[in-house]
């Protein structure tokens, strides 16, 4: 949103009123910045029993990054980031945050949805689709890491001036490590996740993987959808 000067002191509360709530729906879900217009003075925590993680990461960042100018390379992270920021507001998910090139999104909360699973992985095939047609300021391909796991999460708002939403919880852990172990250009996901869309979604088993803090798990990668839940989003 763009915000022209204002003239007029009603102008000025109209212009103040209309930054704050822009502010307010950048950062925080929907469903949330709502609480807090209802004037919510209590703290913000919400568990969530059926909730599933995504994260992100493109492979051989590191390295990109020590090759490149610090111009070029926000530039290009701006347009990964913005990418999948269509992707998650089109299949209406929600981002949680980036931490350098990590991008991470959720399912499942803070509203709850009994696909909140399926629906990441729908996300993740198309953020895979989408990274092959990049190239990083050195015309090469982008190749991208996904992993999901799902779980019981606890989700609340942290902060008073800079203030911001986030997810803490095991599935949170483990969807991060099906990430950093994963396979660059692959989706990799957590026994858990496996459970509830193997009859939707063709997985191939990896093996065990060794996994920080869970030790050696079983995990999958995604083969691709099972051919009678083959659907587009609109």
């Amino acid at each position: 949103m763009r915000f022209g000067k204002p003239r007029d002191p009603r102008q000025i509360a109209e212009f103040e009123y209309a930054r704050s709530e822009s502010l307010l729906t950048n950062v925080l879900p929907a469903a949330i910045a709502d609480r807090l217009r209802c004037g919510a003075t209590q703290v913000i925590a919400d568990k969530h029993e059926d909730a599933s993680i995504l994260f992100a990461d493109m492979a051989g960042f590191t390295a990109e990054a020590s090759q490149t100018s610090p111009v070029q390379l926000v530039e290009f992270l701006n347009e990964v980031f913005t990418v999948f920021d269509q992707l998650v507001e089109r299949h209406g998910l929600e981002k949680i945050k980036t931490t350098g090139d990590n991008y991470m999104v959720v399912s499942g909360m803070p509203v709850a949805r009994p696909d909140n699973a399926a629906a990441l992985v729908r996300l993740g095939i198309e953020m895979l689709d989408a990274a092959s047609r990049l190239h990083d300021p050195h015309g090469r391909a982008v190749s991208i890491r996904i992993g999901i796991a799902s779980g019981t999460v606890v989700a609340g708002v942290v902060g008073v001036k800079k203030f911001f939403y986030d997810v803490w919880g095991d599935a949170v852990n483990v969807a991060s490590r099906m990430e950093t172990t994963g396979v660059p250009g692959r989706i990799q996901v957590s026994p858990e996740t496996y459970t509830q869309l193997c009859h939707q979604f063709e997985f191939e088993c990896r093996g065990p993987v060794d996994v920080k803090g869970k030790g050696k798990i079983t995990t999958w990668l995604l083969v691709g959808a099972k051919a009678e839940n083959v659907r587009t989003v609109s």
